[in-house]
């Protein structure tokens, strides 16, 4: 079925009404740029983290008893008065400070003040063995002073109370505060403004108290976010600089400033309707997604420069600009709408991803490209129908440029076609067995969306050098019935599965209620080390874990489920592969019938599922993605061999982009994961608009040299110069603050260039072999 009297009757219905259509357009970017100055930043912990995986249900089973994730830790350090010195928390200022901070944090809201823990949380004791049995308080008594007396009574106690190492650092030159935020405000039930709450926690803790005397570190998801969203301020910047570099390119490309400013125009209000419609939806801008406004742009430059390219070559041959305006809406409606079709349709399957952030992404960026269709290939040609034009002698460098595409036009004969084919094999070949070698997760210590020499991440370093537990904590739910806590039987095998799980390399220690059970069945023995066993007498059993309140988060109310804490070494994706599979293997050894253990809680509980979450959706979303452009390329060219000219370089460029990730140590995460999508989507775009033209030609009996040749005349600097221009675009995010946005910015910069040269050089090469008669 041909498309031509759809094409023509479009044609007849635009540019006969184009007062009505640009006074639609008036009214509807008013509307939507209205509605688009409403959308405020938006990130939640919940939407980063996929809640249907396994270990998120678990997570969110245990999250009221045990915590979640979701926590802030602030870290106080004591600077030296004198050069040299260490610092030592024993002394009134500090104490003072630390006070000052667990009050300060208690009443900041979207904080669950029940789990401010510190030094001065009643919850923090201390026990010792006396001669009467045990003895013990809070490790700072009601009546405290911060004198001389008291902060020895303070010191003492702290190292009876084991906290040296978790609340107090070391080398006792830091103390803890920390706590567990909230998902939801309890009393409007909305959701907490995470970044509000990190400006909070920033001005009204590390502002307020840090001083020459002290410093004042803080980590946790709501601060990276809050460091997060200060960084994508600068993506502004880089927004503004990539506008002006690609209007100066496009000026350069069409020789006319009145050509120049309807792409850019039209991709900017493409923006607004994308902002404004998600505004109407109830989205908000994440801060992991605040640079799809740039690709939107960048798509919507890329389709506007091929309309205003046969808007120009239409002009040159001596017809009216309403006319040349018309013709080039008839000849690109089509291969345009193939191709935004295919970017919007592969952008929509990372919908099977089942993590929020990615959901949104692809939603924005479906709703992006579809809003392209009508502002550059239907108000672009509208809006430029009303320009007088003479472009005639524009193209000053003709006969240099068909040198050029003479030259190109080799690519098509036999030797040459076999040669680039030949070097395609081998670098698909060597791209695919390097890309092996790629890793699903953070591949670097410290937050992956933010530089090492970042503060939050700097904090980070301070905070895992200066205590014994680690930040990467990684829970296992012990499962039983009621009471299992006083059953050997139970508690032996717990214990056995701690023990196998702590010599796993990368875990620094764990805890657990068995251990600390131990602990205290030798206190009650004189604290003879020989007696920190778990006894097999269920009343001498019971008393050991008497000692241990649910407070601790060792034990749910029943004693029915006891989670085995372990502290990390860092949440590198291979460490928290090692682990996790050593708990896999280990823990049908010592599961019965009555007895079971669960994955998994605490943040590397949530990085694993996240990490498995992208593992398992990296295939299907390729497969979906392909299989998307495959289907549109045959219903647009109702042709085999034209999509497999279309997708073969594209294949091998998201394989050589994988290669580079590994290259690069650049592992796949839920901010890289989406990136080779967009590739795909964007770079599909290429192919289309030139396979689309050498059809045309080979249709008719033309030569597949001639026929590409023509195609290079009438696309080829368009696709060239796109090409270019959003490679150099986006290389300017290598400058930015946000370490994912640079990672982000080599890709794209990659697959621009390299999808681009596909089009040019591996394309037609392939295509001499399918149209191999002609």
């Amino acid at each position: 079925m041909s498309l031509n009297p759809i094409v023509n009757f479009l044609e007849q219905l635009l540019f006969r009404q184009r007062s009505l259509v640009l006074l639609a357009f008036v009214l509807l970017t008013s509307f939507f740029a209205y509605h688009a100055s409403t959308i405020k930043l938006d990130a939640a912990f919940t939407k980063n983290i996929p809640l249907q995986h396994s270990y998120m249900k678990t997570y969110l089973d245990y999250q009221s008893e045990f915590g979640g994730a979701n926590n802030i830790l602030i870290s106080l350090c004591d600077i030296p008065v004198e050069q040299g010195e260490s610092g030592n928390i024993y002394n009134p200022e500090f104490f003072t400070s630390l006070k000052q901070v667990h009050d300060q944090l208690f009443f900041i809201p979207g904080v669950n003040r029940v789990t401010v823990n510190s030094l001065y949380s009643p919850a923090v004791r201390f026990t010792e063995v006396v001669e009467n049995g045990f003895a013990g308080g809070p490790v700072i008594p009601a009546d405290f002073k911060a004198d001389k007396i008291g902060l020895a009574t303070v010191k003492q106690n702290v190292e009876k109370s084991g906290k040296v190492g978790r609340l107090v650092s070391n080398d006792y030159s830091c103390a803890m505060v920390s706590a567990q935020l909230l998902d939801f405000d309890p009393q409007t039930g909305s959701a907490i403004d995470t970044i509000s709450l990190a400006k909070q926690i920033e001005s009204q803790i590390r502002e307020q108290y840090q001083s020459d005397r002290l410093s004042i570190h803080i980590i946790g998801f709501a601060k990276m976010v809050g460091d997060v969203a200060k960084g994508a301020k600068g993506v502004i910047i880089f927004f503004v600089i990539a506008i002006i570099i690609t209007t100066i390119f496009v000026y350069f490309f069409c020789g006319s400033l009145k050509l120049t400013l309807f792409p850019i125009i039209c991709s900017l209000i493409a923006i607004v309707w994308k902002v404004g419609i998600l505004a109407l939806f109830g989205f908000g801008i994440d801060p992991m997604s605040i640079l799809l406004p740039f690709l939107i742009f960048a798509i919507g430059v890329s389709h506007g420069v091929q309309m205003i390219n046969a808007i120009k070559k239409n002009c040159q041959k001596s017809v009216s600009t309403k006319q040349a305006c018309a013709d080039a809406f008839r000849s690109l409606i089509v291969p345009g709408l193939v191709a935004l079709v295919s970017d919007s349709v592969g952008f929509l399957t990372i919908l099977s991803i089942d993590i929020g952030i990615i959901k949104e992404l692809a939603i924005s960026a479906s709703i992006g490209v579809g809003v392209i269709i009508i502002t550059n290939l239907i108000l672009l040609p509208v809006l430029a129908s009303y320009l007088t034009l003479n472009v005639k002698n524009t193209d000053i460098n003709q006969q240099t440029t068909a040198k050029i595409w003479l030259l190109l036009g080799q690519v098509t004969e036999l030797n040459k076609a076999k040669q680039l084919v030949a070097l395609a094999l081998i670098l698909f070949a060597t791209g695919f067995w390097y890309a092996q070698g790629m890793k699903i997760g953070d591949l670097h210590a410290g937050a992956p969306a933010l530089h090492e020499d970042a503060r939050y991440n700097q904090d980070t370093f301070l905070i895992t050098d200066k205590y014994s537990v680690s930040v990467d904590i990684l829970s296992v739910i012990a499962e039983s019935v009621p009471d299992a806590c006083t059953d050997y039987n139970k508690m032996r095998a717990i214990d056995d599965f701690q023990w196998r799980l702590t010599n796993v390399q990368g875990v620094q220690s764990s805890i657990s209620l068995t251990s600390v059970a131990k602990i205290v069945n030798a206190g009650y023995n004189e604290a003879n080390p020989k007696w920190r066993v778990l006894s097999q007498n269920q009343d001498t059993l019971a008393q050991s874990v008497a000692r241990v309140p649910t407070t601790s988060g060792l034990l749910n109310g029943d004693c029915s489920a006891m989670p085995i804490i372990l502290f990390l070494a860092d949440h590198k994706a291979e460490t928290i592969e090692r682990v996790i599979d050593a708990v896999k293997q280990n823990r049908h050894e010592f599961s019965q019938d009555d007895l079971t253990f669960r994955l998994a809680s605490g943040p590397v509980g949530v990085m694993a599922a996240t990490n498995e979450a992208v593992s398992e959706a990296q295939t299907p979303m390729m497969i979906y993605v392909y299989g998307a452009v495959i289907i549109l390329c045959l219903i647009s060219f109702r042709s085999v061999k034209a999509t497999l000219a279309v997708v073969i370089p594209l294949y091998l460029v998201s394989t050589l982009a994988q290669a580079l990730m590994t290259y690069l140590q650049i592992g796949l995460t839920v901010y890289t994961l989406p990136v080779i999508a967009l590739g795909v989507g964007i770079g599909v775009d290429y192919g289309i608009y030139i396979l689309s033209t050498m059809t045309q030609q080979l249709n008719q009996g033309y030569s597949v040299k001639d026929s590409y040749i023509y195609a290079l005349k009438e696309r080829g600097s368009a696709v060239i110069f796109t090409g270019i221009t959003l490679a150099v675009g986006v290389s300017t995010w290598l400058f930015s603050d946000l370490k994912f946005q640079v990672d982000m910015g080599i890709l794209l910069t990659f697959m621009f260039l390299v999808n681009m040269l596909g089009a040019i050089f591996i394309l037609p090469a392939i295509a001499k072999f399918l149209w191999s008669k002609q």
